[in-house]
């Protein structure tokens, strides 16, 4: 079944309000076998000194952790995040809007987009002459965010409540817009930057993300 917007039920708030973040109740083994696969993927890609491909992998998962941050402080002011993971479906929760397998599974989607590129990574779609078309790598991050958004629908409808949107005005085309499709523009198109502009997003990026976990986990904020 999917869930194409937020329903504002009453259900929906209390799940929300029943979350426990960072709680170990559920943990499991998992959580290990999970974090030995990301440590094989980067690894795999270092010892082939693929860095491009690592490049992409942290300049999306570094944008997915500051927008995860940014739902929780959203949380946090307005009573409930834009979405959220149930306490029923994982192992643990991260924030109140992302739990382990989801994070990791951040992890390694900007590899796996980068990777889906073609070989020229100038190449452009539709072109005629030469010119026009679009760039394989725009035409990628969107069928991506396309890919990421559907999926999160199913997620929504799932019966354990694996994705909770609260909004009604929240759901699959805003989620789409908003979320993914900058989620896949960084992975495919920060390897390729200049070095220093390539270092300076990563570096601001990271340092952010380090930056606000240090002061806003400690007052409780998220």
């Amino acid at each position: 079944m999917f869930v194409f917007w937020g329903d504002g039920s009453q259900e929906a708030k209390d799940l929300v309000k029943s979350i426990i973040v960072r709680s170990t109740e559920n943990f499991n083994w998992t959580f290990i076998f999970i974090l030995s696969v990301v440590f094989y993927v980067y690894w795999s890609e270092i010892n082939k000194k693929n860095y491009k491909a690592i490049y992409a992998g942290l300049a999306l998962y570094g944008v997915h952790w500051l927008y995860e941050i940014g739902n929780a402080i959203i949380a946090h002011v307005f009573g409930y995040p834009l979405w959220s993971v149930s306490n029923a479906s994982t192992t643990f929760i991260l924030l109140i809007g992302v739990c382990w397998e989801l994070s990791m599974m951040f992890s390694l989607a900007g590899i796996i987009s980068f990777k889906m590129l073609p070989d020229d990574r100038n190449a452009r779609y539709f072109a005629k002459d030469g010119k026009g078309g679009i760039s394989c790598k725009l035409a990628g991050a969107l069928s991506m965010a396309l890919l990421f958004a559907l999926f999160e629908s199913f997620l929504a409808g799932t019966s354990n409540h694996s994705f909770i949107w609260v909004y009604r005005w929240w759901g699959v085309i805003p989620v789409f817009i908003t979320t993914y499709i900058p989620f896949f523009l960084a992975s495919n198109y920060v390897p390729d930057m200049e070095p220093k502009k390539r270092n300076a997003f990563l570096m601001g990026v990271w340092g952010l993300v380090a930056l606000l976990l240090v002061v806003l986990i400690p007052l409780g904020v998220i």
